[in-house]
């Protein structure tokens, strides 16, 4: 994971400073979108527990593998239990901070976010006894009993 992240800083450095705000503004956007109660349930079976900082790194690593997955995971979460993760992979820290990084770089600041970070998970909320019925296949490949 760590190589892949310094891949993007590489990609980044390349860009003039508009562009990677761009950048920053759709990852933000992308993660925004994956902030769901129903993908935190899936990144909570998958940890063995997802604390609101490892649940950004998560939705960080996710948007890190590309759109199609992206896109197939934020609508059916469950689908993770399809792909090759675990509780290392899948909580990479590094992704959302590398065009922070290299924008500072660039420009001596930090770019301003573009519209404010949801206050609140979208979706159903749930509770920690009752997660692992929400995706069963999930659970019981990543052992998780609730």
């Amino acid at each position: 994971m760590m190589q892949k992240s310094l891949l993007l800083g590489d990609e980044l450095r390349n860009l003039p400073a508009p562009e990677v705000k761009s950048f920053a503004d759709h990852f933000d956007d992308c993660a925004d979108r994956a902030y769901t109660w129903e993908l935190w349930a899936a990144a909570y079976i998958i940890g063995g527990g997802c604390s609101d900082d490892a649940f950004s790194d998560f939705r960080s690593t996710l948007i890190s593998q590309g759109k199609e997955t992206f896109e197939r995971v934020v609508a059916m979460p469950e689908t993770l239990a399809e792909m090759e993760v675990d509780g290392e992979s899948a909580f990479y820290e590094g992704y959302q901070y590398m065009a922070l990084t290299v924008y500072r770089r660039k420009t001596g600041q930090l770019p301003i976010r573009s519209k404010p970070q949801p206050e609140d998970p979208a979706g159903t909320p749930w509770k920690e006894e009752a997660v692992a019925g929400l995706y069963p296949r999930l659970a019981k490949k990543h052992g998780f009993a609730g």
